[in-house]
């Protein structure tokens, strides 16, 4: 009777400590993260081809950033950023900045308001949802944009790489130091550390399980030499 009981309290010991350890990563690892509100759209959105850029759309016709890269549409949120297949719903947390996104002049708004780029005449071409999902990846191999339309803009010479890259240094230093960034990314250290902790946890409690279990084990079989 005495040896059915510890089995089976050593059995419920064994058990507990998986669940335990499991518990501790599902609140480390499994932190949600908030989705962006929605965006009313009256119809679908026209694009237009951002100059500067290699295969970037962006929706003008609302308030917030909306861009379309890579077959993806891409927006910006409380210093995350977020992508689906679609541009009004689907939203999934995407973890880091798009590549692109340095290459986005952060005036292109205004920019486009005042139909010029840098001084030079731009006649944008607004692109119906259903063309763009339907051609951008052949405007993508084929640099249609930059290469045989310069985006609309009027006798304008695109940047040269080195310059570019230039821009891309200043805007992502620019950009790391946005409040909402700098909130995201210390949460992010947070998380890092939170699971770098983890397995220390779980080194620290497996020689108290195995001392716990030998300690069961010399119990038991000095009732059985007492028998």
């Amino acid at each position: 009777m005495k040896r059915l009981l510890f089995g089976t309290t050593l059995l419920a010991l064994v058990c507990a400590f998986p669940i335990m350890t499991m518990a501790q990563v599902s609140v480390s690892v499994g932190v949600s993260i908030p989705l962006p509100p929605p965006i009313t759209f009256e119809g679908p959105p026209n694009a237009v081809a951002l100059p500067d850029t290699s295969g970037v759309y962006v929706a003008p016709g609302i308030s917030v950033d909306l861009f379309f890269w890579n077959g993806f549409w891409w927006r910006p949120w409380e210093g995350r950023w977020y992508r689906s297949p679609y541009y009004d719903h689907g939203w999934a947390y995407y973890n880091g900045v798009p590549t692109f996104y340095y290459d986005v002049d952060p005036y292109w708004r205004t920019y486009y308001q005042n139909h010029s780029w840098h001084g030079h005449i731009w006649n944008y071409q607004p692109i119906p949802h259903s063309e763009l999902e339907r051609n951008w990846k052949g405007w993508q191999s084929s640099h249609y944009w930059d290469k045989k339309k310069t985006w609309g803009v009027q006798g304008y010479t695109p940047k040269p790489q080195k310059q570019k890259q230039v821009l891309r240094q200043q805007r992502q230093t620019l950009y790391q130091q946005r409040p909402e960034v700098q909130k995201h990314q210390e949460f992010q250290r947070q998380q890092r550390q939170e699971q770098q902790r983890q397995p220390r946890m779980q080194q620290q409690q497996e020689p108290q399980r195995q001392e716990h279990q030998q300690s069961q084990g010399h119990e038991g079989r000095g009732e059985e030499q007492r028998k």
